[in-house]
């Protein structure tokens, strides 16, 4: 149990649980159970760019080596500070607002708007955006807790400016456009634009949820990818009149988890000033990763700073090529085309073409239990490894993870039942060095037989799982 990696005091609280449960013989499962239900890096080669189970947007924003951060200290005068006014400025200039405010996640950012905003009046929403997301998080649950009330505008699947000007009275605090995010609504349908909905004598909120900053990804040489065509961005959303946005800070702009709530300078300081907004307020942490990633955008650096950005960047030639060479390795692994998704609840229905690598049979918990542990997915019978989720410089762990798998067939299939051998994968070291690709993995292999033929003939298949 010691080598686990588990602190002391939980070994112990853990061994006590099992004596008493006379189960001692599981004390090092137990052990390495428990280290692997805590929080543990991994990578990520299902496909999908934003995996929520695995924290959406990967990091790579960093707060420096001092431990400390200037969170409201004002470094000029030496008097206390806002913790908002750095990031915030920086939010409000990437997507083009007077002001913004950030808190811990997009549905905090609409719950302290309806509740500065339109506390005790009526919010008008579209029936088709009156939705549920993950997690139970339902419009209609979240404007009663605010102390607003919903005003039902239109039908399921048609809604026209006629039907908002129709609604709106003395009662009306303001007109909440929602975008649906993880789901849509095909056929014979209509919807009220933005630009439309500012003619209302209310002002307009547009929870655009993803979080795209400009529609035109001026950070992308390429301009923006034809699977972002319908996506709405904060930057356009605020040109055409709405006077708040609210977004995610994990999902398409890149980030940590954080809700921002960007627009008209006067509506972001009502809900600065609403006693919410010191309840859902972020962490020094999420302000200074959320900083960086801002800082990335107004750089212009998004594609190479920003991991979710890098990652959509990746051109499908290159993909293929790193998954021809992780294949020349593995005998047992075919390179692969393969669609990719955005995830997070974004863009419903659409997919990234992608490249990676495939494998005999469902592979899925053994990739799992590896260190780190490998997040794939299984389809007709074969695992599969998409390339454009996974950092280049960890192609050799997987390739080595790949020859692992084909280890495990070398005692079952080519050594007599009633023979007992055991091969073991003791290690895998393929350097230190951080965003360094090496240039080779070495695994630590052992055969154990008690009939030295049946070691050897081990031994005589270990070349097949690999070509050296």
């Amino acid at each position: 149990m010691a080598d686990s990696g588990v602190p002391h005091p939980l070994l112990v609280t853990l061994a006590r649980r099992l004596i008493a449960d006379r189960r001692w013989e599981d004390a090092a499962t137990a052990a390495r159970t428990l280290r692997r239900e805590m929080l543990t890096p991994v990578i990520n080669a299902s496909g999908v760019l934003l995996h929520t189970n695995l924290g959406r947007a990967p990091l790579a924003a960093t707060t420096g080596d001092e431990g400390y951060l200037n969170l409201e200290l004002d470094l000029a005068s030496g008097r206390r500070g806002s913790r908002q006014r750095a990031v915030g400025s920086l939010a409000a200039a990437a997507c083009g607002a007077e002001a913004a405010l950030v808190v811990n996640n997009n549905a905090a950012a609409v719950l302290l708007v309806l509740a500065a905003l339109a506390t005790g009046r009526e919010v008008l929403v579209a029936r088709s955006e009156s939705v549920e997301i993950g997690g139970a998080f339902r419009v209609p649950e979240v404007m009663e807790q605010s102390g607003a009330t919903l005003r039902d505008v239109g039908t399921t699947n048609r809604t026209r400016l006629a039907d908002y000007a129709a609604a709106t009275g003395a009662a009306t605090a303001l007109a909440l456009k929602i975008h649906p995010s993880n789901y849509r609504i095909d056929g014979f349908t209509e919807e009220t634009s933005i630009a439309e909905l500012a003619t209302l004598p209310v002002p307009v909120v547009a929870d655009i949820g993803s979080g795209l900053l400009d529609a035109t990804c001026p950070w992308l040489p390429g301009g923006p990818p034809a699977w972002l065509a319908s996506e709405p961005a904060a930057r356009q959303s605020l040109a055409a009149g709405a006077a708040l946005v609210t977004f995610s800070g994990d999902k398409l702009l890149g980030g940590p988890q954080a809700g921002i709530i960007a627009g008209r300078g006067d509506l972001v300081a009502r809900c600065a000033r609403h006693p919410l907004a010191r309840a859902l307020r972020p962490g020094g942490l999420v302000l200074a990763a959320l900083q960086e990633t801002l800082l990335a955008y107004l750089r212009r650096e998004a594609v190479t700073a920003v991991p979710f950005w890098a990652m959509v960047a990746r051109p499908l030639d290159a993909l293929c090529a790193r998954a021809e060479v992780i294949a020349s390795e593995v005998p047992t692994a075919t390179p692969t085309e393969m669609l990719g998704l955005p995830g997070a609840g974004s863009l419903p229905g659409v997919t990234i073409p992608s490249y990676g690598i495939s494998l005999p049979g469902d592979r899925l918990d053994a990739l799992r239990a590896g260190e780190p542990p490998i997040i794939a997915r299984v389809r007709d019978g074969r695992t599969f490894l998409d390339l454009r989720t996974v950092d280049p410089t960890a192609d050799p762990i997987v390739a080595a993870s790949s020859i692992v798998m084909a280890l495990q067939t070398v005692v079952s299939r080519n050594v007599d039942p009633l023979m007992m051998a055991v091969v073991t994968v003791g290690a895998i070291h393929s350097g230190l060095a951080n965003n360094v690709i090496p240039a080779t993995a070495t695994l630590e292999i052992s055969v154990r037989a008690l009939d030295r033929e049946v070691r050897k003939t081990a031994g005589s298949f270990l070349d097949l799982c690999y070509n050296p």
